[in-house]
């Protein structure tokens, strides 16, 4: 009986020291200037059809610079510098400028490079335990955000994967691998100069 009492309490105090995505999630913004992952990416259509994969790095320097690249199956390069978002299709030969506020659609690097105060922005709730992660819900309190909202999936106060819900009813499954915390990053990193010849579409 003593034995069974001392389990019982012994999961009950896990269970409480256990932290939840939302204070996960704002231990890691607290405690994260700068970040680098490597990123795996479907996307599965509005009927449940899985669409294409897609690979690549991001890395951000917070608040609001950020740098997200496909290396395979193609080769783009999404740049936020802190007053612009930079577009760049290498087979193309293309740039599109737009304004950061376009950030948020245009990549999930953009919330996690954002400032701390998600709730300003966000409406945040826990959203369970999966696949041995704690997840989070954001709902954005604006329109215009490109998405309707986006589950963050926590694990030791680091993002292990994203779920973003888009206005099209599209979603896209991220799952991120060789996560480093505050590594230094060249200063050049968030910065885009169009490569002589391309075609410029924007500002």
């Amino acid at each position: 009986m003593k034995k069974m009492l001392f389990s019982v309490l012994a999961l009950g105090v896990s269970g409480f020291s256990h932290a939840g995505a939302i204070d996960q999630l704002n231990q890691f913004l607290d405690a994260t200037k700068t970040a680098s992952a490597s990123f795996s990416q479907k996307v599965i259509s509005k009927t449940g059809k899985p669409g294409q994969s897609a690979s690549g790095t991001m890395s951000f320097l917070r608040p609001g610079k950020f740098r997200w690249e496909y290396t395979k199956p193609y080769s783009q390069l999404i740049v936020g510098d802190g007053a612009k978002l930079w577009s760049y299709d290498k087979e193309l030969n293309q740039v599109v400028i737009k304004p950061m506020s376009a950030a948020l659609g245009a990549t999930p690097a953009a919330l996690l490079a954002g400032s701390n105060d998600l709730k300003k922005n966000f409406t945040l709730k826990e959203d369970g335990s999966a696949d041995g992660l704690e997840w989070v819900e954001a709902l954005p309190k604006s329109n215009e955000a490109g998405f309707e909202r986006v589950r963050i999936g926590l694990k030791d106060n680091l993002p292990q994967a994203m779920e973003v819900h888009d206005n099209f009813g599209q979603t896209t499954l991220l799952q991120f691998s060789g996560f480093v915390r505050n590594p230094a990053l060249a200063t050049g990193s968030f910065s885009f100069t169009p490569p002589k010849g391309a075609d410029v579409v924007g500002e």
